[in-house]
């Protein structure tokens, strides 16, 4: 039986101490529809890290997702999407680089996402990895504008990142990354996600806002005012 991480020297990587009710739960999204993508053979590899190192992981595949605002909110693509993001507890964001910015395919998917969904917010204080594939040289552009999109949707975006030149040639037949020191970064992203997904999905204090508790607490009174006319 082939091993399923033959590149990997298991050996050498440190599994996190697992505590809680669960495996940490991470989403992984990419970035484009093509029937190769790189971005999705990427996130596939990654998943399959995440797991090693024992996470649960969900992979959205964006085909069929309606353009932002060009559809109902429960449309079926929409509410998969929705319903993912409350699911997980940390995220992996892959996109190709297209004229030097993230791909529309991946932005689409974060356009559709809402800072609040009733009480619930989606993505606040969720740990976030981001990657990036590029068709020519090495580049950062994506991973650096993931990394804004990441702290505006309120997530915590790990120090680490992957940035992948020339992927179509990181990939053999089979569509699995060749070892590489471009496979071994992917390796450490993914492994610091685990952890730092670990540490910080117990501690809600940490996204629980002065502003927000105030907001709660002046509509609680309204309410309240309003019983009493």
């Amino acid at each position: 039986m082939t091993h399923p991480l033959p590149n990997l020297d298991t050996s050498l990587i440190q599994t996190p101490d697992q505590t809680g009710p669960h495996k940490p739960r991470i989403l992984l999204l990419y970035g484009s529809t093509r029937a190769r993508s790189f971005s999705r053979l990427m996130v596939e590899e990654a998943a399959r890290l995440l797991e090693h190192f024992g996470a649960e992981t969900r992979i959205f595949n964006p085909s069929g997702l309606p353009l932002p605002d060009d559809a109902p909110n429960d449309h079926p693509k929409v509410q998969e999407l929705l319903e993912l993001m409350q699911w997980s507890e940390g995220q992996v964001w892959c996109s190709p680089e297209r004229h030097g910015s993230m791909s529309a395919v991946f932005k689409a998917q974060i356009d559709w996402v809402p800072l609040a969904i009733g009480a619930i917010r989606p993505t606040q204080g969720k740990t976030l990895a981001v990657m990036q594939v590029c068709g020519g040289s090495q580049s950062f552009n994506v991973v650096n504008q993931l990394r804004v999109l990441g702290r505006w949707m309120r997530m915590f975006t790990i120090p680490n990142q992957s940035s992948v030149p020339k992927a179509y040639l990181e990939f053999d037949e089979g569509n699995r990354m060749k070892p590489s020191a471009l496979y071994d970064r992917v390796v450490d992203v993914m492994e610091e996600l685990v952890k730092f997904t670990l540490l910080l999905r117990d501690r809600p204090d940490l996204v629980d806002r002065y502003s927000e508790r105030k907001e709660s607490a002046e509509e609680l009174t309204r309410r309240v005012n309003q019983r009493s006319i």
